[in-house]
């Protein structure tokens, strides 16, 4: 019986998962692991951080979930991906075997701002969310004014927090871009475009060139890194640590590992990470896992041209943008939260 390891439980392996639930897969014996029984649904972040969702709201359970599926959970971390004998270890000396192995651990916050040790990441969510829980907050700073680093702000400025963000860019990316920079001003937030910061000093003091200012939390949202274990010896990947993989989200050096998500570079597609084509590609390894149990040829993965992009402006206010089309309003805002319902309501079950 073929033994297929999932690693991570992102939006990919989430969308696997809910497959497998609605119509079972058999001949192969497939394992989970991943830190947490239960994880908060980056979708909903900014709305449980400015107030509008309960905790449990926005939680996925992903026990229940792989139950369902008839797929085995391990709760653990990988300490290390042993490519040449099929096998991860994790970070308890427990070893896992496998045929096939799937890699959807998600990203984490780049590291290499000089005193990035001095704040607080704004993932993985879960830690980022306890260590926010109960906090009195006083003035907050922000790195990075992407589309999380903007959502964090408006959220902790509608809780009531003094919010300044900083940004190493002069405008906002996308169409967008405008909509956004002025839905934080509205939101009172201090956003600061084209001040990047170059270090965080003990306070914490926030650097940005010649200008020094304290905070009481400095979050940092700034770009994506790939967890430390992923560069595995041997396997393939681009410029910035991330997995290059095949249109068959395959690894471009070894086919019977397949990566998806936010640590996946499609070589010969690369698209923008998030969620919304990370789901995508969770529908495309749901196929080529039945295929490749099966013996049938893998399917490839074709990347939507446009995708969805929907930010929360810390009121039940949002902006959307798709394509060069752009959009805004308290109706935008519910259409969000519907969509943000669906999704989790199809992983209850």
């Amino acid at each position: 019986m073929r033994r297929i390891l999932l690693v991570g439980a992102g939006h990919a392996h989430l969308a696997v998962l809910r497959s497998f639930a609605e119509t079972p897969v058999y001949g192969a014996r497939l394992t989970l692991v991943t830190p947490l029984a239960t994880q908060v649904y980056s979708g909903m972040l900014p709305g449980v951080v400015a107030g509008h969702y309960r905790l449990e709201e926005a939680q996925i359970d992903i026990a229940s979930l792989c139950s369902r599926a008839y797929v085995d959970l391990t709760i653990g971390r990988v300490d290390a991906l042993e490519l040449a004998a099929r096998r991860v270890r994790l970070d308890d000396g427990a070893v896992l075997e496998y045929d096939a192995i799937s890699l959807n651990p998600g990203s984490l916050v780049d590291r290499s701002l000089p005193g990035a040790e001095r704040t607080l990441a704004a993932k993985p969510l879960d830690e980022f969310i306890a260590a926010l829980d109960g906090r009195r907050l006083g003035r907050v700073a922000i790195i990075g004014a992407g589309a999380a680093g903007a959502e964090l702000a408006m959220a902790l400025g509608h809780r009531g927090a003094p919010v300044t963000l900083y940004s190493d860019r002069p405008t906002l990316a996308g169409p967008a871009g405008d909509r956004v920079a002025l839905a934080l001003r509205r939101s009172g937030v201090d956003f600061r475009p084209g001040m990047a910061v170059t270090s965080v000093e003990a306070g914490p003091v926030l650097i940005a060139g010649t200008a020094r200012q304290d905070f009481d939390l400095i979050i940092r949202a700034t770009g994506s890194a790939a967890p430390a274990w992923l560069a595995a010896p041997g396997l393939a990947a681009d410029g910035l640590g991330f997995a290059l993989v095949h249109d068959t989200l395959q690894s471009t050096s070894h086919p019977e590992v397949f990566v998806a998500g936010d640590c996946a570079t499609l070589r010969d597609a690369p698209h923008p990470r998030s969620g919304v084509y990370a789901v995508r590609h969770g529908e495309t390894l749901a196929t080529n896992f039945r295929n490749f149990i099966s013996g049938r040829p893998l399917a490839p993965y074709v990347p939507q041209a446009r995708a969805l992009i929907l930010l929360s402006c810390g009121s039940r206010y949002a902006i959307a943008q798709r394509g060069g089309w752009t959009a805004e309003g308290a109706w935008v805002w519910r259409w969000k939260d519907w969509i943000d319902r669906r999704w989790l309501k199809s992983l209850r079950g």
